[in-house]
């Protein structure tokens, strides 16, 4: 056994105990999940949430795609379909990495999906409006998703003018904050600070954190009035 010396893999204070990211999006009428990380099954178990009628992707990094396989459970208790979302690059990361679900012959018990395509038009799941944001994730495009007026965003570096607008006037925003210092294709805290004070987002809570982050108190007693970072079981509630 190897002994962690990190201070925030140490650390007993329950906001620093980081999973992958995803969240759960609920209304009255309708859930979904978007992404399923390598921690999915974990996630639905510890949150009791037994209704999905949805999963969204954002891209298919494996850290966003693995959990998909268990998704079966909800086919079986819901005896229907998952609906899954995603562009064209992450359907074909997909079908790549799960392709027994995919399979013109299937064997019984694995995943039943459909699967929707995005593209930069809006829709709607259940009574839950989506706006698509396409965001950099260095070379690779990503989708970031706005829920009203709340928009989340992961794996991100760079983000077009055009898609900006789509940001602004949201009241709520999740946005990735890798680290201190610079990363190849993830936002740096410093740099996810400066996009929302561009950007004019009243309340800011920042995800997708390494464990190079430092400690979620000592981070956040840094962070200016309206932004902080987010933690795992986080809830936000919106009219």
């Amino acid at each position: 056994m190897v002994a962690c010396s990190c201070r925030v893999c140490s650390s007993v204070e329950k906001k620093d105990k980081r999973l992958r990211s995803s969240i759960l999006v609920e209304s009255d009428t309708t859930s979904f999940v978007v992404d399923t990380t390598p921690d999915f099954r974990y996630q639905m178990l510890r949150e009791k949430v037994t209704k999905l009628d949805a999963v969204l992707f954002t891209h298919p990094h494996k850290d966003h795609v693995a959990g998909l396989d268990d998704i079966r459970g909800f086919n079986y208790f819901q005896q229907k379909p998952m609906e899954v979302y995603a562009n064209s690059l992450t359907q074909a990361g997909l079908k790549k990495e799960f392709d027994y679900v995919f399979a013109e012959k299937k064997y019984p018990g694995i995943p039943d999906i459909n699967l929707n395509t995005i593209d930069a038009a809006p829709f709607y799941i259940g009574d839950i409006p989506v706006i698509p944001i396409q965001v950099w994730h260095l070379k690779m495009p990503v989708l970031g998703f706005r829920f009203g007026k709340f928009t989340y965003i992961t794996d991100a570096n760079k983000i077009d003018a055009a898609e900006k607008e789509k940001i602004k006037g949201c009241e709520v925003m999740v946005l990735n904050a890798l680290r201190q210092h610079k990363h190849i294709s993830h936002y740096t805290l410093d740099e996810a600070v400066e996009l929302v004070l561009e950007l004019g987002v009243p309340k800011a809570y920042f995800t997708h954190i390494s464990h190079q982050l430092g400690l979620h108190a000592e981070i956040n007693a840094t962070l200016s009035a309206g932004m902080e970072l987010a933690w795992d079981g986080q809830q936000l509630f919106f009219d």
